[in-house]
């Protein structure tokens, strides 16, 4: 049975593209690859300068929010020849962190955070760090390239000095792939658009606004374009943008949440029947 009957699918992530263009396909979907994530790169010049300012900040909080940032930083640490003061300084702060791939990698380094969130989410880790004094205090945040204007507003709010520490950036995807995803939105070629990570909302929507036409897209993910999100963390960053309208999967994986929008689509044609 062909669940997606000819509906089209904008797949605006890089990593495995092709495996789920042809799970579409073979659904009975029409796959369109339209990457608004651009590529990601690890700046070791920067990470170096920012191991020197964690170990000899005298920082009173660190937040950590990946896994993959957290293992950079101590591998580089490590290569520097400050491993051992790196984790002595994990050791004299707070920590508080979000997702368990994050929580698993300070655990390997002994260090158990103070505060973690309720839900992978970041706005998950606000949650529990809203029973925490910050104010005046020094802060240390680990992204992963991405902003987190939630934590940073938190930040602000309780007055905290903070640091953003960027071991890896985020370069803006092609202009042109942008320009064609969002007319073929506007113009109602697209029935979902498959998120699999943060920065994609965030392009989509940053270049949207530059166009003028945020509103618009905004309204075509409102009426007749699902969102589709891999997950709660991507799923908050579609809500931070405007995005409200959405399938998310209960196990958070790529293929799964393309089996909930076939579900969703089965949903939607019951209740169409039985009006």
């Amino acid at each position: 049975m062909k669940r997606l009957n000819g509906k089209t699918i904008a797949l605006v992530g890089q990593r495995k593209s092709e495996e789920l263009s042809k799970l579409v396909e073979n659904l009975g979907g029409v796959a369109l690859i339209r990457p608004a994530q651009g590529t990601v790169f690890l700046d070791e010049s920067n990470v170096e300068k920012e191991i020197h300012a964690l170990v000899t900040g005298d920082f009173d909080w660190l937040i950590f929010t990946t896994g993959i940032g957290t293992d950079k930083l101590y591998q580089t640490a490590v290569n520097m020849g400050l491993g051992e003061t790196f984790i002595e300084a994990l050791q004299k702060a707070k920590i508080a962190a979000r997702g368990y791939k994050t929580v698993n990698v300070l655990k390997k380094l002994g260090i158990k955070p103070d505060v973690r969130d309720d839900d992978g989410s970041t706005a998950g880790l606000v949650r529990q760090l809203d029973a925490q004094k910050l104010t005046g205090c020094r802060v240390a945040l680990q992204l992963h390239g991405d902003p987190a204007p939630l934590l940073i507003n938190w930040l602000k709010n309780q007055g905290a000095e903070y640091r953003e520490i960027l071991p890896y950036q985020h370069v803006p995807p092609k202009p042109e792939v942008m320009e064609q995803l969002m007319d073929e939105i506007l113009s109602g070629k697209i029935d979902a658009v498959n998120f699999t990570s943060t920065p994609q909302a965030r392009f989509l929507l940053a270049y949207a606004k530059e166009k003028g036409k945020e509103k618009e897209i905004l309204d075509a993910f409102a009426t007749n374009v699902i969102a589709v999100s891999v997950g709660k963390v991507t799923a908050q960053a579609l809500r931070e943008v405007g995005i409200t309208r959405m399938v998310i999967p209960e196990e958070e994986r790529m293929g799964s949440a393309i089996i909930a929008l076939v579900q969703f689509y089965q949903k939607q044609e019951e209740v169409e029947t039985s009006e």
